[in-house]
């Protein structure tokens, strides 16, 4: 096993939860159709992918997303309720980052888009504790794109066997083992330690 020498953090459900339905429920006050709706009506545009890939830029997202969808909000009404899906606390600690960064190189690879980008990072001082975001909407793919995991490796700075990537999704670990990343699927802080320690990280 190569020395490893940076770990790569996705964000969503590994180091922030979030809920989407908290989301839909602020949505289906503006909307004249059950709120279970609001799901599939919002799928079917295909706008989200567009948006984290950065194929349309966030007022026209919004325009045309409220639009397709029935809801006669204002720009700053749906990026409110759409970062309303993130809770407060985090699902690991700001200090396991900090004492990681002593000696390794630290990198977070997010599907994600410009608005929710902007509000994590003024929101979670963790986010500043990374030596760099690699983010879907820059990066213009999603993942299991290899586009995302080549970016990953470039802003590790090492090859892709002296990386270790969590991430809450078993497709984006399949992903990141196919471009030779070292990965294994975030199930909650003890695995992650677990994980991390067979490793030879002192945790």
């Amino acid at each position: 096993m190569a020395q490893l020498r940076t770990i790569i953090f996705d964000l969503g459900n590994v180091i922030i939860p979030f809920d989407f339905k908290r989301g839909y429920t602020a949505l289906a006050a503006h909307v004249d159709y059950p709120a279970e709706e609001i799901s599939p009506r919002i799928r079917a545009t295909g706008l989200v992918e567009r948006f984290e890939t950065g194929l349309i830029e966030p007022r026209p997202f919004v325009d045309e997303l409220t639009r397709a969808i029935g809801a006669p909000i204002t720009y700053e009404q749906f990026c409110e309720m759409w970062t309303s899906i993130f809770l407060e606390h985090t699902l690991i600690p700001i200090e396991l980052v900090r004492e990681l960064k002593k000696s390794y190189r630290m990198v977070v690879l997010s599907n994600t888009n410009a608005i929710h980008i902007e509000m994590v990072r003024e929101q979670y001082p963790i986010l500043g504790e990374f030596d760099q975001l690699v983010l879907s909407h820059e990066v213009k793919a999603m993942k299991p794109s290899p586009l995302m995991y080549s970016a990953a490796v470039e802003a590790a700075q090492a090859r892709p066997d002296e990386c270790f990537f969590t991430d809450d999704i078993a497709a984006y670990v399949e992903g990141a083992r196919a471009f030779g990343i070292d990965a294994e699927q975030f199930l909650g802080y003890d695995k992650l330690l677990t994980d991390l320690r067979a490793r030879g990280v002192s945790v």
